[in-house]
């Protein structure tokens, strides 16, 4: 028991610390290709190629002056902050990030806690996001931050809607809510499926058995939820600068502002970790007979960074839509779309286990 407790403890550590480290490089990365797309240099000062620019950046704001506006409502206004950010990391208690290791003669999965419920347990921690945003407009006692709070919350209850049913259909195929069991159910290739012909079965031997391959169009739809979800352009209406200066922190400064900037980029890791799991084989993938444990670890990194270059490349690309067609397209799009991909999904299962087992 006090082995259980000493590795958990050393676990949440140790996640916490990757999920704060990955969140400076991403920052770092994110100027960086943002900055070469534009013909630019980007970051080059504090560092090796300025990698340290964001931790310069986190200090600064440490220390800066904690400036607070008259009118607010100080508990709701200290609150918003934490409650924005505290659920973007209970998200990776359950997020796996390779096989498992043994230490001490004590064998120890790559995640803080294996939940049989553990997808509902991200969507839930991305719910919860959502107070944060609307008591920090609200508390700000300032109309910027409050439209900007109004409008966050429309657009992250709108298209979770279309998040939360585009996984569906993975997990009906999957059978669990385990993200540990369902990136199991995906390790191997399509050769290995013994109803297929001969042909296509040799074939089926170079294909991953990834839930992307028949899961395209409910992967798809996540993405673009996950970016809208996000409040990532060309979805980044709550902060739009040129109708509302800053969104619902406008009022925000120094380490409060600091949690809310944080808080949306460990949101977009969450995202890309998710989708790599859910539709990519999650850590599956080549690996070498040495240093095992590694190998699955490098492809997890791998698949999640590439979503994250996504969302990145996006934002350099796209331009802001207005945002009475953020929720049409919400609304009368992508919702419409995962419903009639939920009931194709689940009618290609029953077909496939009445005549094939």
């Amino acid at each position: 028991m006090t082995a259980f407790v000493v590795v958990s403890v050393i676990k949440v550590f140790v996640v916490f610390g990757a999920v704060l480290g990955t969140v400076l490089f991403t920052i770092w990365l994110e100027r960086k290709i943002v900055a070469r797309m534009q013909s630019r240099y980007g970051p080059n000062r504090w560092g090796p190629f300025g990698l340290f620019t964001s931790l310069a950046d986190g200090v600064k704001l440490f220390f800066k002056e904690q400036v607070s506006p008259r009118g607010i409502d100080k508990a709701a206004y200290v609150a918003a902050p934490v409650l924005a950010l505290i659920p973007a990391f209970l998200a990776f208690a359950v997020i796996p990030f390779g096989e498992h290791v043994t230490l001490f003669g004590q064998t120890v999965t790559l995640e803080v806690t294996d939940l049989n419920v553990g997808l509902l347990w991200v969507i839930a921690m991305g719910s919860l996001a959502v107070y944060g945003v609307v008591l920090a407009g609200w508390a700000s006692g300032s109309k910027y931050p409050l439209l900007g709070g109004i409008r966050s919350s429309a657009q992250m209850i709108s298209y979770e809607i279309a998040l939360s049913l585009s996984l569906v259909p993975v997990v009906v195929w999957a059978g669990t809510l385990s993200l540990r069991e369902i990136v199991e159910a995906q390790i191997g290739t399509f050769g290995t499926i013994g109803w297929l012909p001969g042909p296509v079965q040799w074939i089926g031997h170079l294909i991953p058995k990834w839930y992307v391959v028949f899961q395209l169009p409910a992967f798809l739809l996540f993405m673009a939820a996950g970016v809208a979800e996000t409040n990532r352009a060309p979805f980044d209406l709550p902060e739009a600068e040129t109708e509302l200066v800053a969104g619902y922190h406008t009022e925000y400064s120094g380490i409060k502002f600091a949690m809310f900037f944080l808080a949306e980029y460990v949101h977009i890791i969450t995202i890309s970790a998710v989708a790599v799991i859910m539709f990519l084989g999650g850590w599956d993938g080549p690996h070498l007979p040495f240093l095992p444990w590694m190998w699955p670890l490098m492809n997890f990194m791998g698949k999640t960074f590439t979503l994250v270059f996504l969302f990145i490349w996006l934002r350099a690309t796209l331009p802001r839509i207005r945002y009475d067609k953020l929720m049409v397209l919400g609304w009368k799009g992508l919702i419409p779309m995962a419903l009639g991909w939920l009931v194709v999904s689940a009618t290609i299962l029953t077909v496939k286990d009445a005549y094939f087992g």
